[in-house]
């Protein structure tokens, strides 16, 4: 018999809250993180906005020492972790050589390579950090949650862009499944609020161009949407063996019931119009876990608020769920995080665990002119209080990767 994998423990630091429950708390009330940039004069960039974590204090997360050579986007990870592992109640609970962690990051480090950059080009080789290496790369962060908390499981960093997060916890949960692990610390996180990245952006026209009201700028389904907004942030889940948290008496917030990747295979930038690879994998989720689509009642969409992006995603869910798409609820949480990149699966499957614990479902701010061809119900600007047995987590990332992940109630 499959062994069945569930979420004991949350953590995230957001640009809506610097904890699990306050992002979730300020997601269902739609109150958005989007606002003006701070961390840096945008100078004359066309797009001045951002989701940035605000008020974030690493203080306490480990030694000062470690903490001063630290990356933002590992402190980020390092603070998600430590609430998830809490949460859960999960020291001491298990061997630790049979803890892993699978967190990653589209693009780590960055700035700290752009800072290195400039002391090697103005202060010569002799001048670069020998703490620059080990803290800007993407397995940083998956690297030092183990350091800092003492687990010596299986322990590696998913990189598929924008589906970081929910690869990592598919395969945390397949970790389990096997037998080769008993607990794992899944997600993502990113801190690549920058002016390199956000001329990048700018550059291949993807950002939202809203500058008089941050907060408007990501609207995701709405007619009027030109684009997404850049977020950061990260998010850990606790999950573990189903019996063996029981015997524990540990807290259950949800089950993994499944997992699906897939690749477009069409191009690095754009979505397949055709949104073959993202039907094939959410039908290759549902597959798996042996759940009809007609069971699903919510989907937290990938929703990024760019034109074709949140069509080919729309055409997908009817593909794959045919009436029944009419029937579910399909909401976008980046219309107030924003999209946060390696973070935002992980972030996103918290939502759809919470969303069938609690019995809520967060909206999508922001949809005011409807689209003619996106014409599913996005539970438009307020919650949605109404109890659902399963819910899809969807993520798509530039190269074509696609995840998702499966969740249900537990009762």
């Amino acid at each position: 018999m499959q062994k069945r994998v569930v979420v004991t423990g949350l953590g995230a630091v957001t640009p809506l809250g610097n904890d699990a429950r306050s992002t979730w708390e300020a997601a269902v009330a739609g109150r958005s993180g989007i606002d003006w940039i701070s961390s840096f004069d945008p100078g004359d960039s066309p797009v001045r906005v951002a989701g940035e974590v605000k008020d974030f204090d690493p203080t306490g997360l480990d030694d000062p020492r470690e903490l001063r050579r630290l990356h933002r986007y590992v402190l980020l990870a390092l603070a998600a972790a430590r609430e998830a592992v809490g949460d859960a109640g999960l020291d001491g609970a298990y061997d630790p050589s049979r803890v892993g962690v699978l967190f990653g990051s589209a693009i780590g480090g960055l700035s700290g390579i752009v800072e290195q950059a400039d002391v090697l080009r103005e202060r010569g080789a002799r001048r670069v950090a020998p703490t620059f290496i080990p803290s800007v790369l993407v397995d940083t962060a998956s690297g030092q949650l183990a350091i800092s908390l003492g687990y010596r499981g299986p322990n590696y960093a998913p990189v598929s862009a924008c589906a970081t997060g929910s690869h990592a916890i598919g395969e945390a949960a397949e970790l389990i499944r096997r037998g080769d692990a008993d607990a794992v610390l899944a997600g993502g996180g990113e801190a690549c609020v920058h002016p390199l990245i956000l001329a990048g952006f700018v550059a291949m026209r993807g950002l939202a161009a809203e500058n008089e009201h941050p907060p408007h700028a990501s609207r995701p389904f709405d007619a009027t949407r030109d684009g997404f907004v850049i977020g950061e942030g990260a998010c850990v889940l606790v999950l573990e063996e189903l019996e063996a948290a029981r015997a524990r008496g540990a807290a259950i917030y949800a089950e993994i019931l499944g997992y699906g990747a897939s690749n477009d295979a069409h191009h690095m930038a754009q979505p397949d119009p055709e949104s073959k690879g993202v039907k094939e994998m959410m039908r290759a989720a549902l597959q798996r876990a042996g759940v009809a689509p007609e069971r699903v009642g919510y989907i937290n969409a990938h929703g990024t608020s760019t034109p074709l992006g949140d069509l080919a995603e729309t055409r997908a869910i009817k593909d794959v769920f045919g009436d029944h798409a009419y029937e579910l609820a399909v909401s976008s949480t980046k219309s107030v995080t924003g999209h946060c990149f390696g973070a935002a699966g992980a972030i996103e499957a918290m939502m759809c665990v919470l969303a069938v614990k609690e019995g809520v479902l967060p909206p999508t701010m922001n949809y005011e002119t409807p689209d003619p061809e996106c014409d599913l119900d996005y539970v438009p600007n307020e919650a949605r209080h109404v109890q659902v047995d399963v819910a899809l987590s969807n993520a798509m990332g530039l190269g074509g990767h696609n995840g998702c992940v499966l969740v249900g109630r537990v009762d």
